[in-house]
């Protein structure tokens, strides 16, 4: 039972009695006459574990995504039903107005909509709604929590999604699709045309121009079908923040933008998070949706406070594909980690693939780097230039090693992977 701001007030006039005829009998029959008109109305109001309360199941959707919850309520009794429901969700949901108020007649039914906008990735569960019945005279409510389950999943944003058209027509113009095809655009043959001034005489082809009786040149695209593994490293390397997001993020960010272009290029794409296990596999399958699939396994996923296992990770690489492929690996160029763990793995993975290694960058390092102005912005200068210094001697390690290299900020490191991406397909590196 609830007590009501009408109850409050009519506990407010009751003093008037006591005022007029100040004595204990009057505090008496005073407090008497409140427990009754409260019982009374408690009694009158209907149960609210009468009413059936449900929540429409949702959709998952992605980060900083409208979304709705929808609350059925019906009143199944032979009394109409004064009520207020408290579509209640966590902070992380982004709850708008939860409050819904409703008359309902006896057999009525009726639907509430509370906008939802999450703000965190992962799995957004419902919290008990609450229902609170009260009758006319408002003194008292009866109120109730009712378990109605439902789950909201939050995807990964995708921001990085707008440069997808852009990269799509660069991959098109490698591909062929448009009027002009060079030499040197990939490695495989893809068919004769007519030479035209510009032309490289290199890609001729003497033989079919003898037969033709011109000069034809033979015409190269991308290769098709190759593989690329994506590796997530999820330690607590990727649990650092960059401004204001993990690098983590980021760097799903950039996988999900690398595996939409691979994917719709013609190659195919793993994608493994792992740190000291491997916590999620996602393989491209005939006629699925590697995106959506690779989403919603992202969706839960937070990085841990652990180092990571690159022996492992490398072996679940091998396990992926032994034939030649792309990987890269999403990770921080973190000497004390790298050194440590994944350079003497090298060997087992450049010998076999093309390998990539794309870490995201604090931007902050640049801002503290340019500061002079006092002593301390001096000191912090100089933990910025070094701090710098040691990724660009660990990439340069990296290089000498055999492999591809991305330093970049959170927000070019998508954009950047992919150009490096387009660029090893065009030079036939792939």
């Amino acid at each position: 039972m609830v007590l009501t701001g009408r109850f409050v007030l009519l506990t407010v006039l009751g003093a008037v009695p006591l005022v007029l005829w100040p004595s204990w009998a009057t505090a008496g029959w005073v407090l008497l006459a409140l427990a009754v008109a409260g019982l009374a109305d408690a009694a009158l109001a209907p149960s609210p574990r009468q009413l059936e309360v449900q929540r429409t199941a949702t959709t998952p959707v992605r980060l900083e995504t409208p979304s709705q919850s929808v609350l059925s309520v019906r009143n199944p009794g032979r009394r109409t039903v004064r009520a207020v429901f408290r579509d209640a969700w966590p902070p992380s949901a982004g709850a708008g107005a939860n409050r819904h108020r409703w008359t309902g007649a006896p057999g009525e039914r009726a639907e509430f909509v509370t906008e939802l906008l999450p703000t965190r990735r992962g799995d957004r569960h419902a919290a008990p709604v609450t229902v609170r019945t009260r009758t006319a005279l408002g003194l008292v409510a009866r109120q109730v929590n009712v378990e109605v389950p439902a789950t909201v999943r939050v995807m990964p944003p995708f921001r990085s999604s707008r440069h997808l058209p852009s990269k799509l027509a660069r991959l098109r113009e490698l591909d062929g699709a448009t009027t002009v095809m060079v030499r040197g655009q990939g490695s495989e043959f893809d068919s004769l045309r007519d030479y035209v001034v510009g032309d490289d005489v290199r890609s001729i082809d003497w033989r079919a121009s003898a037969r033709r009786q011109h000069v034809v040149v033979r015409t190269w695209r991308p290769e098709r079908d190759r593989r690329v593994i994506i590796v997530l490293d999820s330690s607590r390397q990727a649990a650092a923040r960059v401004g204001d997001e993990t690098r983590f993020d980021a760097a799903i960010e950039a996988a999900l933008l690398l595996t939409a272009l691979a994917s719709q290029s013609g190659d195919r794409v793993d994608v493994l998070i792992a740190d000291r296990r491997v916590r999620a596999s996602v393989q491209q399958r005939p006629g699925t949706r590697i995106l959506s699939s690779l989403s919603d396994q992202l969706a839960g996923i937070e990085p841990d406070f652990i180092e990571a296992d690159w022996p492992l990770i490398v072996s679940a690489v091998d396990d992926v594909s032994r034939q030649r492929s792309l990987v890269v690996l999403l990770t921080d160029l973190n000497a004390a980690a790298l050194s440590e763990t994944l350079v003497p793995v090298l060997p087992m993975l450049t010998r076999r693939h093309s390998v990539v290694l794309a870490s995201v960058s604090d931007p902050a390092l640049a801002e503290y780097a340019a500061r002079r102005d006092t002593a301390a912005d001096a000191f912090l200068a100089a933990s910025a230039e070094r701090a710098r210094l040691d990724r660009a001697g660990v990439a340069r390690m990296l290089r000498a090693a055999g492999l591809e290299t991305l330093d970049e900020t959170p927000e070019s490191l998508a954009p950047a992977l992919a150009d490096l991406y387009i660029a090893l397909k065009a030079t036939g590196r792939l």
